[in-house]
């Protein structure tokens, strides 16, 4: 398939990857590379009411739609603008995704049947013909593979969204573009120099993780073993298992991956336990301090979450590539946290680091980068 309007970029045959992107000109960090709308998309259920379900903008007093009395929107533009088509196939075609269905296992093949079933209970009083089963599996399959959540500045899920054209980039633990979200419109930006003729990389996963971890997620969701500089060279593995250095005896190889099992399968197990053997560097001592830091958020104990928020911002930093979303978001509920708790001089630097990160990943223009900006403006005021 020809490029027919991602200016800079063209489709191609990567070596050992299958279909990519390349750079035909340079893009410096910060340029955006190309916008793409969704083919389609939803709003997650729980923001009904607090964004527009067609823009996804957030704000308040938003209008019920007289028909279904579910959806929200802006006005009646949004609502009427909802049924119609924007183009998102410039590079690849939704036809062209890989479904691989051929590489599940059972427990995902009864997961796809389940989806499919809910389908057909809950629309198909609403849809006149649905696809036969067949196509209904290859669809699923295809946007599983396929498919984005829309996140927003602090990544709060928002949504989930297709995007034919940026499917159509490669994935690399060291990406050289990351991709942003401006309503239901995805924007891919660089977040290193791009030469001409250099690929252009995207992450399909979070790069928090060691390199044996971030194989098992890729294969277990996108089925191939990556091997990029960082997976092959595993340099950043040492700091991210990083061990207390005052211990008696080196643990055993086995307790290690006990306590990785623990960690990821949220077992109960202290942190305390993990402390005693795992550095508070260590990446899954801040997975697991991230988890306590949600949980201090959601019962209101913000000095609890803002003692977490403090223990993991510097490690993300360390961990994380430049520009990662992550950090910035980070560094942005800690900065809210350090308002709410009147340590304003603390807050206004954190927001500070967050929208440094944010107007390269997002843009300078982006409404989220703007929001930080007033909040950091509001400060000064009242001082």
């Amino acid at each position: 398939m020809k490029n027919e309007g991602v200016e800079g970029t063209e489709r191609f045959l990567s070596p050992d990857k299958g279909r990519g992107l390349r750079a035909l000109r340079h893009f410096a960090v910060g340029e955006l590379v190309f916008a793409c709308p969704a083919y389609s998309y939803v709003l997650t259920v729980n923001e009904r009411a607090a964004h527009c379900e067609y823009c996804f903008t957030r704000k308040e007093g938003l209008s019920k739609c007289g028909k279904c009395k579910q959806a929200f929107y802006c006005d009646v533009d949004c609502q009427r603008a909802s049924t119609e088509r924007t183009p998102s196939e410039r590079l690849l075609l939704l036809t062209e995704f890989e479904s691989h269905l051929d590489k599940l296992d059972s427990e995902k093949e009864e997961m796809n049947q389940s989806d499919i079933a809910a389908l057909h209970h809950f629309y198909s009083k609403h849809i006149i013909e649905l696809p036969d089963n067949p196509a209904l599996i290859e669809l699923f399959g295809q946007v599983n593979c396929n498919g984005f959540t829309i996140e927003d500045e602090e990544l709060s899920h928002l949504g989930s969204a297709v995007f034919p054209d940026v499917a159509l980039m490669n994935h690399s633990c060291s990406p050289n573009v990351i991709v942003t979200y401006n309503g239901t419109v995805a924007e891919v930006r660089a977040v290193q120099d791009i030469n001409p003729g250099d690929e252009v990389f995207n992450s399909y996963i979070d790069l928090l993780y060691p390199t044996e971890d971030r194989r098992e997620r890729l294969i277990d969701s996108y089925f191939f073993n990556c091997q990029c500089e960082q997976c092959t060279s595993k340099s950043k593995d040492k700091a991210k298992m990083e061990i207390k250095k005052k211990l008696s005896s080196p643990p055993e190889p086995e307790e290690i991956r006990a306590m990785v099992h623990y960690a990821k399968n949220m077992c109960e197990l202290s942190q305390e336990k993990m402390g005693s053997i795992f550095a508070d560097t260590n990446v899954y001592m801040l997975h697991m301090m991230y988890q306590a830091m949600g949980v201090c958020l959601y019962m209101q104990d913000w000095d609890g979450a803002m003692s977490y928020g403090e223990k993991i911002v510097q490690p993300y930093s360390m961990h994380y590539p430049a520009y990662s979303l992550n950090v910035a978001s980070m560094y942005l509920k800690l900065g809210r946290l350090y308002l709410g708790l009147e340590r304003k001089t603390q807050g206004v630097k954190a927001l500070k680091k967050a929208q440094s990160i944010m107007e390269v990943a997002h843009g300078k223009d982006h409404h989220y980068v703007a929001e930080v900006k007033r909040e950091i403006e509001e400060q000064k005021k009242e001082v």
